[in-house]
């Protein structure tokens, strides 16, 4: 079963007044996103992973040890990457629902100290990456960031957000200006009722 690209969950000119421009969108999703899911369709074609959801990829392709990952764990991962990247995202994004301010509360002390620490873990990751708010598999909430395109699944955690910190995400709209794009993200950009709604769920 091939993979698709999913439209976005808004217009490419919605998130434009947050900060994310349209052509990045248009670069960001509509070339970048759909050679992961191109060339990750062209990898798995009549291999055992044919059938296989991309969770299911992810996990028997991801080597802790190797320096650079396989082409299918790359594509597939960051295919499942952007998936939830776009979600974790609205043009309405709001206010942040109780039960998720008291958790993060709990994990961090406040909810700036879960920024700042989110904003530390993305900006301190050496080239490309992720930045990501997880629930771990005892149940507490921690930040983390990864390498590339690993992510949660490889760890077995559950992603609650994830920002991408890839140079092709912000460098049309914020050049090398990586902390900044962190901060407005944060600040202008994240979902949090999807992130609530992963909460609930994980």
């Amino acid at each position: 079963m091939a993979f698709e690209l999913p439209d976005l969950p808004y217009a490419h000119d919605a998130l434009a007044s947050k900060g994310m421009s349209q052509e990045t969108l248009e670069y960001h999703h509509d070339i970048h996103h759909k050679a992961y899911v191109d060339n990750g369709n062209k990898l798995i074609d009549g291999t055992e992973w044919a059938d296989k959801s991309l969770e299911e990829i992810i996990k028997g392709t991801y080597d802790a040890n190797a320096v650079a990952q396989s082409g299918i764990f790359n594509n597939a991962s960051q295919h499942w990457n952007h998936t939830q990247f776009w979600e974790m995202m609205g043009p309405g994004s709001g206010d942040m629902p109780g039960e998720l301010e008291s958790r993060l509360k709990d994990a961090f002390g406040s909810v700036e100290k879960f920024k700042e620490d989110f904003s530390a873990a993305g900006a301190g990751q050496f080239g490309s990456g992720w930045a990501w708010l997880v629930v771990d598999g005892d149940g507490s909430l921690k930040v983390t960031k990864t390498e590339n395109g690993v992510n949660p699944v490889c760890f077995g955690q559950t992603a609650l957000l994830g920002c991408d910190v890839w140079e092709h995400s912000y460098y049309i709209d914020f050049r090398n200006k990586r902390p900044a794009y962190l901060s407005n993200f944060l600040e202008n950009l994240v979902n949090w009722d999807n992130v609530a709604e992963r909460l609930s769920k994980a």
